[in-house]
């Protein structure tokens, strides 16, 4: 029982060895990336092209894999190459070694300026490289090191494949990578020296020949020559007979506009530092032969006077400040401010007359104030004097963000005419400076959306950005446009035109604020032909006096569309006699009552004979009317209101709202009718007797059908009548001509109300918010910038949104930074300056020996040396096969590299 109570005999654990092991799994997952990118045999390309590694497409593919809970990133690098090239790629050529053992002895593509490192150390065109995952994580220990190695060449053992694979071992920095490419009998080992301190027996050509030949063990004597290729690069940090030509912004001159670029209308451009960091020059021996050339550690034939080729690279600094970029971005973040100028400057300088401001319809009474004493010379003082002394009740001198030079030197600048004696007419003059042509220039500002560069609007695009980057920022900004505002109003008050406009209707392809001051001048001018006619005609103008009837009358009776627009239920007889009527002569009584409607309708021309034309501005060639012989005349009219993008939007939207119902389409009608009616006024009155045939035949001849019948006594004689669309019942024209009453131009209502379209131009002005005015200028403001980067940008005319000016200004900085670079060299390389002839230079520096000594002594040790050995030899027994060795060496200052990629014969070794 004894026995039976002791424990069971011990049991042996069984391991079972046909379990795949963590290694063995990550040899298959290696495998398996290599067959998914199809890397299995032999694909022989054509020869590689001189500088290819450059200019060339490379492009790579990434896959993670993991060894237990260690992650790996395997990455394909590749040069793209032709679909020709790749023919054959699963074709197994067993006579050829690989392709990347070919590419160790090409010399066309040595030391390539920019590429992966490993296609610089070994020449490669294709390669996979296995690397931790997480940039701080390292293989560090050998044994690790070992064991990735042995995995890479088991994998391409299994797989066949002949592109080089490469481990990177050590911490990343150090870019340490170990590898192997196998083929058919041959095998490549690529190893690597990485070293702080350089031993003094390699610094020279002379020590590395020794290690390359010691590496190879060739057991041949002779040995087959070395060929060698070598560069040297020299660095230029320190310009020590050279100064940035840039000079720094001088702020205290901006007044005068000497110094800097800094004179008001002229942005600043150039990079206030050197964007030019360092120049390399690099001298390249890259045919070279063992024995030809002699470099030890006491003497060297490495001459870089007498280097066969040479290039020179340049290091940009990193984000340059640039002057025009500058002003430009942060004009731009104007445009996310929320305040307003009353919250950036304090209390408002309009609080006085805010409310007189604000309620435009206030301004109407302004026509039964006495006309206003014209000031016969502008100067700063006089157009700014209001708003100063508003200004000085609330803050003082000293606060204000912008002093009094600074602010007379921009009103000057801005409005020239004030320092004339006899104010311009307000059109813009042509820019002598400007170097684009004029339908260059015209399609620039059109594509923006701007205004011309030598309007109004652009100057003071201008200097709103400089004032923003260089005086008071966004307080500053807020002042200057509260002194144009103010402006504005004393020139309209004044009948004083805006400088820097053209004349005529607002031009639409400019920006919004550009055709608001084109509409306030055209308000101006119709103010101040209005007042000048008061002074100069006090009679009646009678039909003789058509020439200065067309002169003085054709500005003096418009009126406002948009009053229309609250009218639109009143009948035709009413749409003439308004309420808000603005008669410029004195009516009579009597003779609006003999000009009645009488003589406008068909049947009625009894008392055309007590009529007395009016309103005629020359006679429409040999024409006559239709029913009593009488010469057609042409009558004096009254202008078409003038209308920005903002008006005609909201017009729009008004008849847009009317529906498509048979009401709706006549109202529409007759809103957009008030100058066809006031057309047919001013002709009745020129012509009296007359009727709509008439009318039709001068204002739209198609609508009047001629044809030639046989009258009676059969002569051929023209007949007309009126198109099928005039004769429509209740046509529009046959009820507004018979509405319409003989009433001259210059007594009608105005079409348009020059005082109500100011004041509602200064109430948008003084409304603005400095982000709002931002983004009205800003067009004008990118405009600048690309006249002053000489370069145009190519886009389709669209409105752009914000986030399509900052990308043109970010590319606009780009352009400034290429073009400073640009002036950087040309002022370090002397371009300027007379170079004596290669032949002169010479016999000055003497023979070449001599030369050798003064260039050795003229140049400093370069730093860097690059060299390249290669060589084709049978390893590791002489009856092997011959096979490609290359070792790359690099040695700095604080750094040396050896990289050899060392070819064996694995079948006869």
């Amino acid at each position: 029982m004894a026995a039976d109570s002791e424990p069971e005999s011990e049991v042996f654990e069984i391991t079972d060895f046909t379990t795949a092991s963590e290694w063995e799994r990550f040899i298959s997952k290696v495998e398996e990336v290599l067959n998914d990118w199809k890397l299995i045999g032999n694909s022989l390309g054509k020869p590689l092209e001189k500088g290819i590694f450059t200019s060339g497409a490379w492009e790579e593919k990434s896959d993670e894999i993991s060894f237990a809970d260690f992650k790996f990133s395997v990455t394909h690098h590749y040069l793209v190459q032709d679909s020709a090239d790749k023919e054959g790629k699963d074709e197994v050529l067993e006579d050829v070694i690989p392709q990347s053992m070919q590419d160790l002895l090409c010399m066309n593509n040595d030391f390539p300026p920019r590429a992966h490192c490993l296609v610089r150390w070994y020449g490669l065109r294709e390669f996979v490289v296995i690397a931790p995952a997480a940039n701080h994580d390292a293989v560090l220990s050998e044994s690790k090191c070992n064991l990735l190695l042995s995995s890479v060449s088991i994998a391409l053992g299994n797989t066949g494949c002949q592109v080089p694979l490469f481990v990177q071992i050590h911490h990343k920095w150090r870019r340490m990578y170990v590898g192997e490419c196998q083929g058919h009998g041959v095998r490549t080992d690529f190893e690597m020296v990485h070293l702080r301190k350089v031993p003094n027996q390699y610094t020279h050509l002379s020590g590395l020949l020794d290690i390359f030949k010691s590496k190879i063990g060739c057991p041949l004597t002779p040995l087959p020559p070395v060929s060698i290729a070598i560069r040297f690069t020299y660095v230029l940090q320190d310009w020590q007979q050279y100064f940035w030509p840039q000079q720094p912004p001088d702020i205290d001159a901006l007044v005068g506009g000497e110094v800097g670029g800094l004179e008001f209308g002229k942005l600043p451009f150039g990079a206030c530092e050197d964007p030019i960091s360092e120049l390399h020059l690099a001298t390249t021996w890259p045919h070279l032969t063992e024995g030809i050339i002699v470099d030890n550690d006491v003497y060297s034939d490495l001459d870089p006077i007498q280097a066969p080729h040479w290039s020179v690279r340049v290091r940009k600094a990193d984000n340059p400040q640039c002057l025009l970029g500058d002003f430009v971005t942060e004009f731009f973040k104007i445009c996310r401010r929320k305040e307003s100028t009353d919250e950036i400057l304090g209390r408002s300088t309009f609080e006085e007359e805010g409310r007189e401001i604000a309620d435009i319809t206030h301004a109407l009474s302004k026509l039964t104030e006495p006309a206003p004493v014209p000031i016969h010379k502008l100067s700063v003082s006089n157009m700014v004097h209001t708003a100063k002394k508003k200004i000085r009740k609330h803050r003082g001198v000293e606060e204000s963000p912008l002093n009094n030079d600074v602010l007379n030197t921009i009103l000057l600048f801005l409005f020239p005419d004030a320092a004339s004696e006899k104010p311009l007419d307000g059109s813009s003059s042509t820019d002598s400076n400007n170097p684009l042509s004029e339908s260059e220039e015209y399609n620039l500002y059109n594509q923006f959306k701007s205004a011309p560069s030598d309007s109004l609007t652009y100057k003071l695009a201008l200097c709103l950005c400089m004032i923003n980057f260089y005086h008071g920022g966004l307080k500053g900004v807020a002042h200057l446009w509260q002194e144009f505002v103010l402006e504005m109003r004393f020139r309209w008050e004044n009948n004083f035109l805006i400088p820097g406009l053209t004349s005529g209707p607002p031009d639409l392809r400019c920006c919004l604020l550009h055709q608001k001051l084109q509409m306030l001048n055209c308000c101006i001018e119709r103010k101040k032909a209005r007042d000048e006619g008061r002074k100069t005609n006090t009679s009646e103008i009678y039909p003789g006096d058509t020439g200065k009837a067309g002169d003085q009358l054709g500005p003096d009776n418009l009126k406002d569309m948009d009053k229309e627009k609250g009218e639109v239920g009143k009948s035709w007889d009413s749409w003439s006699d308004s309420e808000e009527e603005f008669f410029e002569c004195l009516s009579d009584t009597e003779e609006l009552k003999g000009n009645g409607q009488e003589s406008g309708k068909k049947g009625g021309p009894k008392e055309v004979a007590s009529l007395k034309p009016e309103g005629r501005l020359h006679q429409h060639g040999k024409l006559t009317l239709l029913h009593n012989g009488e010469p057609l005349y042409i009558p004096v009219t009254q202008e078409p209101a003038p209308m920005t993008e903002d008006l005609l939007e909201e017009q729009s939207e008004v008849l847009a709202k009317l529906g498509t119902s048979a009401e709706g389409a006549h109202l529409r009608a007759r809103m957009q009718s008030a100058c066809l009616l006031s057309d047919m006024e001013s002709f009745k009155a020129a012509n009296p007797g007359c009727f709509l045939e008439d009318f039709v035949r001068w204002y739209s001849p198609r609508d009047y059908i001629e044809e030639e019948v046989v009258d009676e006594k059969g002569n051929m004689v023209l007949k007309g009548e009126l198109s099928a669309r005039m004769k429509i019942p209740s046509n529009m024209w046959v009820e507004a001509w018979e509405t319409a009453k003989p009433i001259p131009a210059r007594r009608q209502r105005r079409l348009f109300d020059d005082t109500r379209e100011a004041e509602k131009v200064l109430h948008y002005l003084a409304v603005q918010k400095p982000a709002d005015l931002a983004r009205h200028l800003l067009p004008c403001v990118i405009h600048a910038a690309v006249l002053k980067a000489a370069f145009f940008l190519l886009f389709s005319n669209v409105c752009l949104s914000l986030l399509h000016y900052q990308e043109i200004i970010h590319q606009i900085t780009n352009v400034e930074a290429i073009i400073a670079r640009a002036r950087s060299l040309k002022a370090k390389f002397g371009t300027e300056k007379s170079v004596a002839p290669p032949e002169e230079e010479l016999k000055r520096m003497g023979s070449p020996e001599e030369r050798r000594h003064n260039s050795v002594s003229d140049f400093p040790p370069p730093a860097g040396r690059e060299l390249i050995l290669r060589t084709t030899v049978p390893r590791p027994a002489p009856y092997s096969r011959a096979l490609p060795q290359r070792m790359y060496s690099v040695l700095t200052k604080e750094d040396f590299r050896l990289a050899g990629a060392f070819s064996s014969d694995t079948t006869f070794f």
